[in-house]
């Protein structure tokens, strides 16, 4: 606690995802340090204090955090930083959603394949390759089709599918490409029955009282078809799937000591009938998942990751109550160009639109949608009815688009 009486929060990260949690920790009477690389980064002119360290530096970070004399520290939304914010926590003795250890189990793709399969549930077929020549001399042995991902990156980057041997040295090379562990996992592509869920769940005292799920939707028309360019909530992932993914999910926190906190959480059901937990994270989602949460529900686990970073007690957090069924779209481009504005067919707006937030001025150049750094903005929707959403989501282009000129 600094010399005003106040809670200081440190924060890692300064991205536009940041701006909810400092508005809450401000909210809730505390003092926020921002933390990066980037002095530029736009959340930045909004906490109390910036200090130009790198995320994935834990000793730079435990440094941070004993300079400002933190009370709490958070990764919301930026997944290099989660490890260094476990160890600097563990160091410290300040809450967290868990030990080091468990953090860095969770946070390594490889490492949390194999906690899954060692454990029981249900799991994919792996393979962990350290560069190209490694896995074209095992491909002709893998069951595909396969999806190649670095173990050590978020937001779809890095990822793609490979349909047989004579692709993989290249997926492989391009994975690695975005690890910082040079490392990539290649694992059994599971199709999907329903749309997948990438949502925020939230544990007190190591219990889940919220587990949300979200229909995760993609743009086929862009470069990289895995990177999620839309959510819908509630999800169409039937009851019972959810129901067993949500016992699922408590026996892993149980077996990992989780504490009290905030995770991203992707989940599916393949075609063979069983649900899967593809990841789980001890951060906020990207792409304003607890925010779209927030507004559909009024669960508000942004405040409540703030209170339990701060070791204040934690308050609201329950199984979420959906009121209507909510759109959010990732704002993107599909083609190089200028950006120049949204479009929204007559009366939708007025109707359906609830809060738009672009990142970026007419004019601004823009690259197409291959990862979640190229977003530039989101927008939430606001439908009555399921039949409603589906019209919409059928006919997308009808009643709202970017606008990009080349």
């Amino acid at each position: 606690m600094n010399v005003t009486g106040k809670k200081t929060l440190l924060l890692l990260g300064g991205s536009r995802y940041s701006m909810p949690v400092i508005e809450s920790a401000h909210e809730l009477g505390a003092r926020v340090v921002t933390c990066d690389y980037l002095p530029d980064n736009y959340a930045h002119k909004f906490s109390d204090e910036y200090v130009n360290a790198s995320v994935i530096d834990r000793e730079a970070v435990l440094q941070v955090a004993k300079s400002v004399h933190a009370d709490g520290i958070m990764s919301f939304a930026v997944d290099p930083g989660v490890t260094s914010a476990a160890y600097a926590a563990e160091r410290l003795g300040l809450p967290f959603q868990g030990s080091y250890e468990s953090v860095c189990t969770l946070q390594d793709k490889q490492r949390f394949r194999t906690f899954l399969r060692d454990n029981g549930f249900n799991c994919p077929e792996l393979y962990v390759f350290c560069s190209a020549d490694e896995a074209g001399a095992h491909a002709d042995e893998l069951p595909y089709p396969v999806i190649a991902k670095p173990v050590d990156s978020a937001g779809s980057k890095g990822v793609s599918r490979v349909e047989g041997p004579e692709g993989l040295r290249a997926a492989v090379e391009h994975a690695l490409g975005f690890s910082r562990a040079r490392r990539c996992i290649v694992e059994q592509f599971l199709e999907k029955q329903y749309p997948s869920s990438d949502a925020d769940g939230f544990t007190v005292g190591g219990k889940f009282e919220c587990v949300s799920f979200t229909s995760q939707y993609f743009d086929l028309s862009c470069e990289n078809p895995y990177a999620p360019a839309a959510y819908g909530m509630p999800a169409e992932m039937p009851a019972w799937a959810q129901g067993e993914l949500k016992s699922e999910l408590q026996r892993l926190a149980d077996l990992l000591g989780l504490l009290d906190g905030v995770y991203n959480i992707e989940t599916r059901v393949a075609t063979d009938d069983k649900p899967y937990i593809m990841e789980v994270s001890p951060r906020g989602g990207g792409n304003n998942l607890c925010e779209m949460l927030r507004y559909a529900s009024d669960v508000d686990l942004i405040r409540a990751s703030v209170q339990a970073a701060l070791g204040i007690a934690v308050e609201g957090v329950c199984e979420p109550v959906y009121d209507g069924f909510w759109y959010q779209q990732v704002i993107h481009a599909r083609e190089v160009g200028a950006y120049k504005g949204m479009w929204y067919a007559p009366g939708f707006a007025e109707k359906h639109l609830v809060k738009e937030s672009i990142w970026v001025e007419p004019g601004a150049p823009v690259e197409p949608f291959s990862a979640a750094n190229f977003a530039f903005g989101n927008c939430f929707l606001r439908f009555k009815t399921c039949t409603e959403l589906d019209e919409f989501r059928i006919h997308e282009d009808e009643y709202m688009r970017v606008e990009v000129e080349r």
